[in-house]
């Protein structure tokens, strides 16, 4: 079953088609007309700024906090009934070192504020926050898919992979817009290590 989309879609493999390109399209203009220079990085109302501009065309949802508790995997985000004030305490983290700007993404990604589309729209708030505190971003290019996930997976536990796995892949290379349009590659940045379910927890 697809989820619930403006376009009326049914087909799960026709939605994430649909929803690629479409975000493809809408980062691409978010990058060329400044307007992620206009967003306080860091903040989420700049992550969901960045949601709502990616999806807005596909989801009512696109920019609002989820209202279900989702899973993948074995492993359960943020409760709804805690998510207001997990992101709160995320907003008031450090963000003035690559350490505590990493630190941050993976408590954001723990939350997974959104129904869907969290991993594309928290790549590119981790590159405005690298760009604006480091002078830096991530080059994507650089960053194995299997590394990227399993480390991912693994940060609410442990996040020195994940640091590493980034680090190894900084570049002062901060307008290139080919590195900026890698992180938001759906088909290669998948966004997770299997199907997100809603649960009743």
């Amino acid at each position: 079953m697809a989820l619930e989309n403006k376009l009326g879609i049914t087909s799960s493999a026709e939605l994430a088609e649909t929803e690629e390109k479409i975000s493809k399209k809408k980062a691409a203009e978010l990058f060329e007309n400044g307007y992620l220079e206009n967003l306080e990085a860091g903040t989420y109302k700049a992550l969901a700024e960045i949601h709502r501009f990616l999806f807005g065309e596909i989801y009512e949802f696109a920019g609002k906090l989820r209202e279900v508790n989702i899973a993948k995997g074995n492993f359960r985000f943020a409760p709804v009934m805690y998510l207001r004030e997990a992101i709160g305490n995320i907003e008031k983290m450090p963000q003035s070192s690559f350490d505590e700007i990493i630190e941050k993404y993976v408590e954001m990604n723990v939350a997974h504020p959104f129904r869907e589309g969290n991993g594309r729209s928290m790549r590119i708030w981790l590159d405005m926050m690298l760009k604006k505190e480091t002078g830096q971003v991530i080059d994507w290019r650089k960053v194995d898919k299997d590394d990227y996930l399993l480390a991912m997976e693994r940060s609410p536990v442990r996040d020195i992979e994940i640091r590493y796995v980034l680090r190894q892949a900084l570049t002062d290379k901060t307008d290139d817009r080919e590195i900026y349009m890698k992180g938001i590659d759906y088909s290669y940045y998948y966004e997770g290590y299997s199907i997100y379910r809603t649960e009743e927890l």
